[in-house]
């Protein structure tokens, strides 16, 4: 194998606070990975900061810039930029375990020997504030470790498990063929880089290591509570461009499986976009929720009938004071037990 294994993508923006132990924790990987450091657009020393990097450690770290786009512009950068054969993206103020990612560079290149993968599964972190809420999403019940899978020797999804940016490493060229092209100035797009590559992911694999770590409860994040409210338009947004890109009927013919997970993907982030607009708790909120259950049936209205009354959605999407008091409470006892943001 000639080249880099596998390209880190690193969205920046004003990161300077803690963009260096996320470097620091992908340096790790040594000459085997490329470090594309994305500054998009900051005002404080981030850019200063990716060019000490980037002289420190030619070859490996490279600095692109850019005007300001937003996090799927940093990405859509990267990846027309990367060089390595894998493409993760890892986000500035998060960071990969050390002897984690000894394993899975390890793996990757034992099934490049084996003729690669298209995506390749890892565990993540909810790495809390405050370190008692600290949490592993795992999916050693979903899938067989170390080895080649397809679809159909996939085990079932729980209900809290979906394959998010945080777990999937993809094979460059999968992306590229797909043409991924996320929406700049648009939160939550990282759901979608997530979800539009697996309809065309045929050989995968799963390695049980806790490599990512995905920090919560820095102030300001875009998944805190009170963000979530006021961007809930974007999460709508993101899950109406998920629900667009798929034709569940021809595909549950050829990939039942694949179908079968897409399908849950969409539950869940339906699920998402519903809870985190009622949050608002008004009847602009409601409003949104009506329209975008409008615009879903415009574009395919059995599957999002199938959405709308026949499946978990139904629960949270009763109209009404009371309907919207009802989704706050699911809300409140989901983030009980999996403290999200």
């Amino acid at each position: 194998m000639t080249g880099k294994l596998i390209t880190f993508t690193v969205p920046c923006y004003n990161s300077e606070a803690y963009m260096c132990r996320c470097i620091d924790s992908l340096l790790n990987a040594g000459e085997r990975a490329e470090i594309l450091i994305v500054n998009d657009g900051s005002t404080d020393r981030t850019g200063e900061i990716a060019s000490q990097y980037e002289a420190q450690y030619p070859g490996i770290c490279r600095v692109l810039t850019q005007e300001n786009g937003g996090h799927g512009a940093g990405i859509n950068h990267g990846l027309r930029e990367a060089r390595g054969l894998y493409f993760k993206v890892v986000d500035s103020d998060d960071w990969l375990d050390e002897d984690a990612l000894a394993q899975t560079l390890a793996l990757l290149e034992q099934l490049e020997a084996e003729g690669g993968v298209d995506l390749l599964v890892t565990n993540y972190v909810y790495d809390n504030i405050n370190p008692s809420l600290n949490h592993v999403i795992s999916y050693r019940n979903v899938f067989t470790q170390e080895k080649i899978l397809r679809w159909s020797e996939t085990k079932r999804f729980q209900p809290w498990q979906y394959l998010c940016m945080h777990a999937s490493t993809h094979r460059t060229q999968l992306l590229r063929d797909c043409r991924i092209e996320l929406p700049e100035h648009t939160f939550y797009e990282d759901n979608l880089f997530a979800f539009l590559p697996l309809r065309k992911v045929r050989r995968m694999a799963y390695l049980d290591a806790d490599l990512y770590h995905y920090l919560i409860g820095r102030e300001g994040q875009s998944v805190a509570e009170e963000i979530l409210k006021k961007r809930c338009q974007h999460q709508i947004l993101v899950t109406t461009l998920m629900f667009e890109s798929c034709d569940l009927s021809t595909l549950r013919k050829k990939e039942p499986h694949l179908a079968k997970y897409l399908y849950h993907a969409l539950v869940f982030f339906v699920l998402l976009a519903t809870a985190f607009t009622r949050l608002n708790d008004t009847p602009e909120a409601d409003r949104m929720i009506r329209d975008m259950w409008i615009d879903l049936k415009k574009r395919n209205r059995p599957l999002a009938n199938r959405l709308h009354y026949r499946s978990l959605a139904v629960f949270i999407n009763v109209p009404g004071k009371a309907g919207r008091r009802f989704a706050i409470l699911c809300y409140r006892l989901c983030h009980k037990f999996v403290a999200f943001n």
